[in-house]
C-alpha cells in the first residue's frame, strides 16, 4: 500500500491546532486553583493610602470607591459588595473574672495566636445575603473568622466564649464594625463607601479587601493596603521609647520633675 502524505495546508492547520490545544491546557494548569471568575473584575481606590497620627488626631474617615469591569453581559443575579478593612493583629490573652470572697480575681483565661486590632466590614446588603458561610470560611471575611487559633487549657470546656467575650468588646470600643447597607451601588456598576477608623489607632499596615459575589459566592476580590504611621513628636517619642528606653524613662522622669515644680511654683505665687 502507497501512503500518501497530507496536504501542506492541512498540516498546518493541524499543527495550529495543536498548538492552540496545548496553550488553553497550560493556562488551565497555570490558573489558580479556585480563583474566581474574571468575568468580572474590580477596579478600585482610596481616598488616601496613608493615614499619619499626630498630636491632634482625632481619627479619619476613608472612602473606597471603584467600578465593576465586564467582558459579558451583567448577569441577571443581583451584584453584592463586601468591603473589608483589617488592622495589623497580635496575640492576646482573654481572661475571666469572677467574685470570690468579695474580691474580683482571674479565674480562666484563653490564649489567641491572632486578632486583629481593628476590623470593618462593610456591604451593599445582608451580610448573610451576600456571603455564603463556605465563602465566608474560605476567604476568612467576617469578624469570628478572623480570631485565629484558640488555645485553651483542658479545664475550660467554652473556649469558644472567650473568643465571643473579645468580640463584644472590641465592638462596644469601636474596634470591629459590622456596616451592612453602607456600600453604594449603582448599576450594578460604581460602588462607594466610608469607613471611619478610630483615634486609637495602632501603627502599622491596614489591609482592604474588595468583594465581588453574586449568589452568595465570590466572582472577584481585590487587595490594597493604607499605611497608618506615626509622625511628628509621636514619631520620635515612639522611636525613643523602642530604641533607648532607658533614656526615655530619664526624660520622662525629668520632664514629671519639671512640671512638678513649675507648678509647686506657680501656686507659691498665687498664693502670696
Amino acid at each position: 500500500m502507497i501512503r500518501t502524505a497530507p496536504p501542506p495546508a492541512l498540516t498546518l492547520a493541524l499543527t495550529l491546532v495543536l498548538a492552540l490545544l496545548g496553550a488553553l491546557t497550560l493556562a488551565l494548569l497555570a490558573a489558580p486553583f479556585g480563583a474566581p471568575l474574571a468575568a468580572e473584575t474590580i477596579v478600585a481606590g482610596l481616598s488616601q493610602n496613608r493615614v499619619a497620627i499626630t498630636a491632634n488626631f482625632t481619627g479619619s474617615e476613608i472612602l473606597i470607591f471603584g467600578a465593576v469591569e465586564r467582558t459579558a453581559p451583567i448577569p441577571d443575579d443581583p451584584l453584592e459588595v463586601v468591603i473589608t478593612v483589617q488592622g495589623p493583629s497580635a496575640p492576646l490573652t482573654v481572661r475571666r473574672k469572677a467574685r470570690r470572697y468579695g474580691v474580683w480575681v482571674v479565674v480562666d483565661q484563653v490564649g489567641i495566636d491572632l486578632a486583629p486590632s481593628f476590623y470593618a466590614v462593610a456591604t451593599t446588603g445582608p451580610f448573610r445575603a451576600a456571603l455564603t458561610a463556605t465563602e465566608d470560611l474560605r476567604y476568612k471575611i467576617s469578624v469570628p473568622q478572623m480570631i485565629r487559633s484558640i488555645g485553651a487549657p483542658n479545664t475550660i470546656s467554652d473556649a469558644p466564649a472567650f473568643s465571643k467575650a473579645l468580640i463584644r468588646l472590641r465592638q462596644a470600643s469601636g474596634a470591629y464594625l459590622l456596616r451592612e447597607g453602607t456600600v453604594h451601588l449603582a448599576e450594578q456598576t460604581l460602588f462607594s463607601t466610608r469607613i471611619a477608623l478610630p483615634a486609637n489607632l495602632t501603627e502599622g499596615t491596614y489591609s482592604t479587601r474588595i468583594f465581588l459575589t453574586r449568589n452568595g459566592r465570590v466572582v472577584d476580590a481585590l487587595d490594597t493596603a493604607i499605611d497608618v504611621r506615626k509622625e511628628g513628636i509621636e514619631r520620635w517619642l515612639f522611636n525613643l521609647a523602642h530604641s533607648q528606653p532607658v533614656l526615655y524613662g530619664v526624660l520622662s522622669l525629668g520632664i514629671a520633675i519639671a512640671a512638678g515644680w513649675l507648678a509647686s511654683t506657680v501656686f507659691r505665687y498665687i498664693r502670696s
